[in-house]
């Protein structure tokens, strides 16, 4: 991928005796409001932390009731994030730390025309080259990687869900160190196990401040 360079020319701009008000940032878009899944992480005897995944079921039906049928058969529990990639993202949910492949359901339909973009935290479904050939692995973006959204270089990779709390422990991960392991580039030297994947309760919003009144 070529990397564009932005040059930026030093202009002398005079400062007016009047500060301007900067223009404040857009607010950040709200959490899926969808099912919440935990994962349990551990490298090796150590744990690493708890990921809590927020699922976006109103733009990504498919994809998360997929999830939620690996997630409540058992099928994430004992297999690894497999392919760690600094400044890019973390897979799993496909291996066993023996790198054996476990049995997956057919393949879903690509829903990575949903709007929702691959930016840093958000949860997307990984594929082969075929669009529709998703089945259980994903991946958790651990930087903004909008080129792999829909219609920037083809089908694009479905984002299904978004990282609430434990983002921290992506970055321990991404942190691990790898190598090679039959035929598989990228893998972790000490496996970073998914012990268990479940479905949580949300955690409730917290209530808004309430307004004070003046009196007269």
């Amino acid at each position: 991928m070529k990397r564009l360079a932005l040059v930026v020319l030093g202009l002398v701009i005079a400062t007016p005796l009047f500060a301007q008000e900067a223009a404040a940032p857009p607010p950040a878009p709200a959490p899926p409001s969808g099912p919440v899944v935990a994962l349990e992480v551990f490298s090796g005897q150590a744990k690493l932390g708890t990921i809590l995944i927020a699922l976006d079921r109103e733009k990504a039906p498919i994809s998360v009731d997929n999830f939620l049928k690996y997630v409540r058969a058992g099928h994430y529990d004992g297999t690894i994030f497999h392919r760690v990639i600094p400044g890019f993202m973390v897979q799993g949910g496909g291996y066993t730390p023996d790198m054996t492949e476990n049995p997956t359901r057919p393949p879903i339909k690509n829903e990575a025309r949903n709007g929702r973009r691959n930016s840093r935290g958000t949860v997307a479904m990984a594929r082969t080259s075929a669009p529709d050939s998703a089945t259980s692995q994903f991946f958790i973006n651990v930087k903004d990687n909008h080129a792999l959204d829909y219609g920037i270089r083809g089908a694009g990779y479905a984002v299904f869900g978004e990282v609430i709390e434990g983002m921290e422990v992506v970055d321990r991960i991404v942190a691990v160190p790898t190598t090679s392991r039959g035929g598989h580039q990228n893998v972790p030297t000490t496996a970073v196990l998914i012990r268990t994947a479940r479905e949580v309760k949300p955690k409730p919003s917290p209530a808004a401040p309430k307004k004070e009144e003046t009196k007269p």
